[in-house]
């Protein structure tokens, strides 16, 4: 697979970044400086002009209240879906089988 910020996966990233450090009702500003980062810093990451490795991403999580795992698990149904895949929840049960197997 290309490693780049341009693929559709990276994308829905950037907009997941975005969206959780809005929703926490915090700017690029407080969140750069939390960081020890510059605000051009975080503004890169959510543009698509800087990637962001797995322990950027762990502590931008972590200083915006939700977990690694949670966001991660976000991203995956949006990449899902994306990609025109099923979005399964809980409630929806497992397709079983149509074919009946045999007794012996």
């Amino acid at each position: 697979m290309p490693k780049s910020i341009h693929r559709p996966e990276y994308e829905q990233l950037r907009k997941l970044v975005r969206e959780v450090r809005i929703d926490a009702g915090v700017t690029q500003e407080t969140l750069s400086v939390q960081l020890g980062r510059s605000q051009s810093f975080v503004s890169d990451i959510e543009r698509g002009v800087r990637r962001i490795d797995a322990i950027e991403l762990r502590d931008l999580c972590h200083l915006l209240g939700i977990d690694l795992a949670h966001f991660l698990s976000v991203l995956e149904e949006r990449i899902a879906v994306g990609k025109g895949g099923l979005r399964r929840t809980p409630a929806m049960p497992k397709k079983r089988s149509t074919v009946r197997r045999q007794r012996l």
